[in-house]
């Protein structure tokens, strides 16, 4: 497992690996459903005919529009997507964006932890085809 891509952008960093991407938001940034089609590009481009999960490694305070989730949950091939969170303000923010998230969704408190959930959510995606 090794990161193949990088992507600087102004709102965030993205890390590619192989089945799944770490999107770190940068510090005051409002996420907004206008940040799904930024994210479907990249999906478009490094994951077109594979299933990924999502893992948002919330290190800087950043704040988000529940309503994103929608949107993102219609993203065919994103199959599950996990919160990477230390304090208890950003878990219990998480754990409500978890309602507008229609696939699985997980907090985890180290990046690691969620690397490791990534396998079992694809393993666990191919089960229901």
């Amino acid at each position: 497992m090794s990161m193949f891509h990088y992507y600087n952008l102004k709102d965030s960093e993205v890390f590619i690996f192989d089945n799944f991407l770490v999107n770190q938001i940068k510090e005051g940034v409002t996420v907004t459903p206008e940040h799904n089609e930024r994210l479907r590009k990249i999906l478009d481009t490094h994951f077109s005919n594979k299933k990924v999960v999502y893992i948002s490694n919330r290190y800087f305070n950043y704040a988000v529009d529940p309503l994103t989730y929608l949107e993102t949950s219609k993203i065919h091939n994103l199959v599950a997507m996990a919160i990477v969170a230390k304090t208890d303000l950003a878990k219990s923010n998480a754990n409500l964006e978890s309602m507008f998230y229609k696939k699985n969704f997980e907090v985890f408190e180290t990046l690691s932890e969620a690397m490791g959930w990534v396998q079992n959510q694809l393993v666990e995606s191919e089960k229901e085809i």
